[in-house]
């Protein structure tokens, strides 16, 4: 979109900017406004005019509603920037909280108080039942760590609008999110992690299970690892791409962060159960009729169909990071544990700490976008951190005390 300012007089300036083209003629539609002041004012109130034209259309942001900005706006925008399964996250949010919640409101007009007393409604009673369940469950707030997500989507999405010049200034800034309390991460022993390895052993999780608590990477790092990114001969492996699972389907994506592309050293039991795997693999390919390729994924499903004409279809294809929680949460269960699948590389993280390994090693093996966030994360199992630091202290004072 293009625009000019022409001078009327000494504080006078006449602002010319195109709006789009008139969808029946065709013909460019061309505003005008006039702002007095010097001409710095003039060209900020021309960005400001050009900042409400989107896609060929004007957009009054006076009219606009914050419903129609965060559903028909913002998400569009938001899905360049962020990955499948996040911009699914942050339209959940907006189409099943936010719109309904504040969506008849004017953004011009949207206030702290309002989004204030949202937060405090969805703790009280933000649960939605579930579409499918014929009985309502009695009403029920949402944690404050889900509301806070709450609050981050729709900060993020108001200061998109004061960045496009279409709100003066966001209401978040002034309103108060709940405070989430301190959740210890849980994390297995290793009596608890040997318990684990033998019970998905023989089964399609069992190196997918192994290589969290051995290596601490995340689900979709593991389900996109392919037998490229190994070498057994070294011992060591690269976190190169993800499996991220979106409503649109699989997609490979690249890691989390730029620290989340990574070489990592592997221990010999993991070496072990890797070369064993591979052979596993390789021969069952070969018995299916598979080729094999340095390109193949190490974790895999082999699905069996019956098209209609009652001949069987033998296909193999990625584990869904749903599918490998799901079998990880039964596997669990079954020996009386309450942990998900990601807090087994919470416990390879506590078990690399608790032995003592420096922590700026462990951030590195975690992928971890700085060693801030392993300490902040980990502190409480960092061992006798703040006994060593009472003792230097101590020492460092009593030194200079003799002297």
């Amino acid at each position: 979109m293009k625009g000019c300012i022409i001078q009327r007089g000494p504080e006078t300036w006449l602002l010319k900017f195109d709006v789009g083209r008139d969808p029946l003629t065709g013909k460019r539609i061309t505003r005008y406004a006039t702002v007095h002041g010097g001409k710095r004012d003039a060209q900020r109130e021309l960005s400001k005019y050009l900042a409400q034209v989107g896609d060929g259309v004007y957009i009054d942001p006076s009219k606009l509603t914050v419903g129609d900005y965060l559903a028909q706006h913002w998400l569009a925008h938001i899905r360049n920037q962020v990955t499948g399964s996040a911009a699914d996250r942050y339209s959940d949010i907006v189409n099943k909280h936010l719109v309904p919640a504040l969506g008849k409101h004017r953004l011009a007009r949207l206030s702290p108080a309002q989004v204030q007393a949202y937060y405090d409604a969805e703790l009280a009673t933000g649960r939605r039942p579930h579409p499918l369940k014929k009985k309502t469950a009695p009403a029920s707030g949402l944690s404050a760590r889900t509301v806070r997500l709450h609050h981050k989507v729709l900060n993020q999405a108001l200061r998109h609008a004061v960045k496009v010049q279409w709100i003066a200034r966001n209401p978040c800034d002034a309103a108060s999110p709940p405070r989430v309390d301190y959740k210890e991460m849980p994390a297995l022993d290793h009596d608890q992690a040997a318990a684990v390895i033998k019970a998905a052993a023989g089964s399609r999780i069992y190196v997918a299970v192994l290589l969290a608590l051995t290596t601490g990477m995340r689900r979709g790092e593991i389900l996109g690892l392919r037998w490229r990114d190994l070498d057994l001969d070294a011992g060591q492996l690269s976190v190169s791409q993800a499996l991220e699972q979106t409503r649109r389907g699989l997609v490979i994506k690249a890691p989390k962060t730029a620290r989340s592309r990574r070489m990592i050293i592997l221990p010999a039991l993991a070496v072990e159960a890797l070369r064993t795997h591979k052979a596993q693999q390789r021969e069952e390919y070969l018995r299916l009729g598979f080729g094999k390729d340095d390109d193949d994924l190490v974790v895999t499903e082999i699905t069996i169909a019956t098209v209609p004409a009652g001949r069987r279809e033998i296909a193999r294809k990625p584990m869904t990071p749903d599918h490998l929680s799901k079998e990880f949460c039964r596997l669990s269960r079954r020996l009386g544990l309450k942990v998900r699948f990601h807090d087994l590389r919470h416990t390879h993280a506590t078990h690399l700490l608790k032995a003592g390994v420096h922590p700026k090693v462990a951030s590195e093996r975690l992928g971890h976008a700085s060693v801030a966030i392993t300490l902040d994360t980990y502190s409480h199992v960092l061992p006798g951190l703040q006994e060593d630091a009472a003792r230097g202290v101590d020492a460092a004072l009593r030194k200079a005390l003799e002297r």
